[in-house]
């Protein structure tokens, strides 16, 4: 069981992350060098995966998925609450399932990574968590 303060740093921690992997994915000029470094990583690796031309339509997509969860992380790290990463968490479900989806459709393994991380925040931050004592309540319930 968590407290609400490391709750509080689950969700922040989870938000910085987000930030980071998906701020390269927020505009048209960087989000292709970002999706050409996750293919080189996976090479790199000596790993398969299927590098597809991105049309317009494609890149939109992409640049609306970065700038929501680039918001979305700036609203959770200035306000990292319990039900903001409860939400969270649904979210990195539904990113989990699509990640495995790709992979399976011949995405790039190094996805896996990611959906590793996905799964290990959404846990996280599903963990319950201990209501908060405002001060003096637990000596004024013991004396009676």
């Amino acid at each position: 069981m968590l407290s609400a303060d490391q709750n509080r740093a689950v969700v922040r921690a989870s938000a910085i992350y987000d930030l980071i992997a998906t701020i390269g994915f927020a505009t048209p000029w960087t989000a292709q060098p970002t999706l050409d470094l996750i293919f080189s990583i996976s090479r790199s690796f000596g790993l398969p995966a299927n590098v597809v031309p991105f049309d317009p339509l494609h890149m939109l997509f992409v640049n609306l998925m970065g700038s929501v969860v680039v918001v979305w992380s700036l609203v959770r790290m200035t306000n990292p609450t319990q039900t903001l990463g409860r939400f969270d968490a649904l979210a990195r479900a539904l990113f989990t399932v699509w990640q495995l989806w790709a992979v399976m459709r011949g995405g790039p393994l190094v996805i896996l990574a990611f959906t590793a991380l996905e799964i290990g925040f959404g846990i996280a931050q599903l963990l319950p968590v201990r209501p908060e004592q405002v001060a003096g309540t637990a000596q004024r319930s013991l004396a009676g």
